[in-house]
């Protein structure tokens, strides 16, 4: 408990102080723990959101349990509206008080401290002192996903139902990220629940994080459901014809229970394997158009079901259509 007051006291000083040990999460009205975690309070200064998730159990890492956030939903109404083929924003942050959803946005700077590091952020060799965001430089910074579930209520989402639709490459970096959206189906009336995630490659512990948010598809939703279960992704750098595709889960990594993907040995570049969401798991950059049930033609179709048939399932169907038709000479 000691160890998060003093991250927070760290995020606070941010515009005052170069060195800053921080950890990183995308804000919106629509997320889950925006006021923090003490009933009635509005905390612009919270920063409970961003603790890594590390070596814990699933009930504690599933939506950030262990510190109560799945328990703090936004304001009635408030939703992370994703455009349907479109796109949207969200600031990624070590603490609410350096967004704009604090203080008039009067503390926002380029980067999610509060500052703008006009004279460069690091020397691209060595891990980031000034911003902890587990990378060296932009392009070795590896990539954040959001995931959406078309269930209404959070008991019911499942790492099945969870589905990433979309990467960004090269983040966290800067404080604004805008993410893609692929033709996504309209959300029950209650809307959907989505999650983002980010899973660093080195430069410090080999934790996840996950963020909550409740949300809706705007725009001219698709008619395509997502083609559940969505399975878990694996390593594919070294052998891309082994990469998953279509729906795939968020990745659940380092944890005492609840993972989805072991990784061993190094990639390509002589580092220790970490899963990420880009090219190493098979991740293309931007919207997973992959992720619908599909019509004969490969397209996303316009089925309402991803209801997949097995072999007894098809002839079962089979002998059912041949009784039928006998049937029906017999009535003729």
């Amino acid at each position: 408990m000691l160890s998060r007051h003093i991250a927070l006291v760290f995020a606070l000083c941010a515009p005052h102080i170069r060195h800053v040990a921080a950890h990183m999460a995308p804000w919106h009205h629509g997320m889950y723990c925006l006021n923090g975690t003490t009933p009635g309070v509005d905390d612009q200064d919270t920063s409970v959101i961003v603790n890594p998730l590390f070596n814990l159990t699933k009930d504690d890492w599933w939506f950030h349990h262990v510190d109560g956030c799945d328990e703090f939903p936004p304001d009635k109404g408030d939703f992370l509206e994703l455009p349907a083929n479109g796109e949207f924003t969200v600031e990624i942050a070590v603490n609410r008080a350096f967004t704009s959803l604090s203080y008039g946005g009067t503390r926002v700077g380029l980067f999610g401290d509060g500052n703008n590091y006009t004279n460069g952020l690091g020397d691209g060799v060595d891990c980031i002192g000034e911003l902890q965001i587990h990378t060296q430089n932009e392009s070795m910074a590896a990539g954040t996903a959001f995931a959406i579930s078309y269930n209404s209520n959070l008991a019911d989402v499942t790492p099945e139902n969870l589905v990433v639709f979309t990467t960004l490459w090269h983040t966290p970096w800067k404080m604004l990220a805008t993410y893609q959206v692929p033709n996504l189906p309209a959300c029950p009336k209650g809307g959907c629940i989505c999650a983002w995630g980010w899973v660093p490659n080195g430069c410090g512990e080999p934790n996840i994080y996950m963020t909550g948010f409740r949300c809706t598809v705007t725009g001219t939703p698709g008619k395509s459901a997502l083609a559940l279960p969505a399975i878990a992704p694996t390593w594919c750098q070294d052998t891309p014809h082994n990469c998953t595709s279509g729906p795939r889960q968020m990745i659940f990594w380092n944890q005492l229970d609840g993972n989805n993907i072991e990784v061993e040995g190094y990639d390509l570049s002589g580092m220790p394997k970490s899963p990420a969401y880009n090219s190493v798991l098979g991740f293309k950059q931007g919207a997973q158009t992959d992720i619908f049930v599909k019509g004969a033609s490969g397209e996303p179709g316009e089925k309402s079901s991803s209801v997949r048939i097995g072999p007894r399932g098809a002839l079962a169907t089979v002998i059912n259509g041949a009784l039928f038709c006998v049937g029906i000479l017999f009535w003729f």
